[in-house]
């Protein structure tokens, strides 16, 4: 772990860090991103700007950083599709698993993700890669899955299976944003998730589930 300026940070150092890291994910789920200043992260923290200076270069710098460490901990949500079987009623609970995980994660890392989204939306090629890198990591096993139910015969041999997993990840998480607006359409989360988890199943298998 190093500063700014290329010094390795000792463990006090990174404890500093990790905290200003901390404060910063706190104040971006209460505060819009464009908002959050320096002056404001650092004194959250109980420490001066200049600090913060020496570990990043600004707020954005930052908020890459939660960014990618949000990134990394994404990888868990390929155990929730690779390897798993897509027949009978084990493909119903893959879809169901799927759907969980998914939406639990977005909760988890909403402040963030939001902050991503803005970033790629805007053409921010280092916020684009951090999204698709989280989208991929169920996007590539999901196409997969696809095409191995295809080799058995399962899914019509005209079915893209790269498509099909494009069009029901961006579905996930278009859908995992806007969890509190189903609220608004009186839809409540524990109906939520069975509905999406169908059409799931039905984008991957091209049936309905068995239950």
């Amino acid at each position: 772990m190093r500063t700014v300026d290329g010094r390795v940070a000792g463990r006090r150092g990174q404890a500093t860090r990790q905290k200003l890291l901390d404060c910063l994910s706190e104040m971006l789920s209460s505060s819009p991103y464009r908002d959050v200043k320096v002056i404001d992260v650092a004194r959250k923290a109980g420490t001066s700007p200049a600090t913060f200076y020496q570990y990043f270069p600004d707020v954005e710098g930052a908020v890459l950083e939660l960014a990618e460490q949000m990134a990394a901990e994404g990888a868990e949500l390929t155990a929730l599709v690779e390897g798993r079987s897509w027949v009978g009623k084990a493909g119903w609970q893959t879809a169901q698993d799927l759907v969980d995980g998914f939406l639990d994660f977005w909760r988890r890392n909403d402040a963030i993700l939001r902050v991503v989204d803005l970033g790629a939306s805007e053409g921010d090629k280092r916020f684009y890669k951090i999204r698709m890198k989280i989208l991929n990591s169920v996007n590539n096993s999901l196409a997969d899955a696809v095409s191995q139910l295809q080799a058995k015969g399962r899914v019509d041999k005209d079915v893209n299976p790269a498509a099909i997993a494009g069009s029901l990840v961006a579905m996930l998480a278009a859908v995992a944003s806007h969890q509190k607006g189903f609220q608004s359409w009186g839809v409540k989360q524990s109906e939520l998730k069975p509905n999406l988890a169908l059409l799931v199943h039905l984008g991957v298998t091209g049936r309905k589930p068995v239950k």
